[in-house]
């Protein structure tokens, strides 16, 4: 990905347990994410203890809004609400500089 681009970030705390088929609808989101024109990529981690950040890329703002509208994810997002998560934070930030190191 060759900046400017937009990251998603998504930091939340989970209620216990798999219930309700989160690992599956969150796979789901997932793959129905990667459809989305503007669409770059996603990074995801989850302690122990309930807590996890997920970033997903993308194109644009116009991309980003459109994936918050999808109706799916945005039943997604209600479920959430309702029965996964304890709390979460979304924060939308403009990535102006990229690089890593690989050995």
């Amino acid at each position: 990905m060759e900046p400017p681009y937009y990251a998603v970030i998504f930091t939340s705390s989970r209620t216990e347990g798999d219930d309700l088929g989160y690992g599956a609808m969150a796979a789901e989101m997932e793959r129905l994410a990667a459809a989305q024109p503007g669409y770059l990529g996603i990074e995801a981690a989850r302690g122990g203890d309930g807590a996890g950040i997920t970033v997903s890329y993308w194109r644009d703002v116009d991309a980003i809004t459109a994936w918050k509208r999808q109706v799916d994810h945005l039943d997604a997002q209600r479920h959430g609400r309702e029965h996964w998560y304890v709390r979460y934070r979304v924060r939308i930030a403009r990535v102006e500089r990229d690089y890593a190191f690989e050995r």
